[in-house]
């Protein structure tokens, strides 16, 4: 799980966002991951 954070915060780190609506879509992608990723 912790591997799956680093990976999920380097991936927003890398994509920079720079306004907060993008930040959101951003957020609210990572919330989407890591709901598949615990349904599994």
């Amino acid at each position: 799980m912790k591997n799956v954070f680093l990976l999920i915060l380097s991936v927003m780190l890398l994509n920079a966002c720079h306004t907060v609506e993008g930040f959101g879509k951003d957020v609210q992608k990572v919330g989407s991951k890591m709901e598949e990723a615990a349904r599994r």
